[in-house]
């Protein structure tokens, strides 16, 4: 079992920066390819980035290529989503997740363990 603990959150105006942070305790942590997504209310929850275990590899979505970035410190046990340029549509509850994968999962089916969440607002 790993368990999954999203940070950082909150509210800030658009142009803004925010950096979110996912905890992981439980098994091999360093072996997990590791994914941000987002549900907007209303919406489906969509990919936003990943990373492969190493972090020899990263994805990002096409909506926030450019402005956001994954990264990984597995020393840590900890992922971070560094958000730049914030939009009000990047208003969501921001989700991580982990899975034992050798590429970088897009669908919600090939996580295996979520985070609760945290909720990004951004204000026009």
């Amino acid at each position: 079992q790993v368990q999954l603990k999203e940070s950082g959150g909150g509210l800030v105006q658009a142009g803004g920066s925010l950096r979110l942070s996912c905890a992981a305790s439980g098994r091999t942590f360093e072996h997990y390819v590791m994914g941000w997504f987002r549900q907007a209310p209303g919406k489906e929850r969509d990919f936003v980035a990943g990373i492969s275990w190493a972090a020899s590899f990263t994805y990002y979505a096409d909506s926030v290529k450019g402005r956001f970035t994954v990264s990984r410190d597995n020393a840590k046990n900890t992922i971070y989503l560094q958000m730049n340029s914030l939009k009000p549509e990047d208003t969501a509850v921001y989700y991580c997740a982990g899975d034992l994968r050798s590429y970088i999962p897009i669908r919600i089916a090939e996580y295996t363990y979520w985070g609760q969440g945290t909720q990004v607002t951004v204000s026009s």
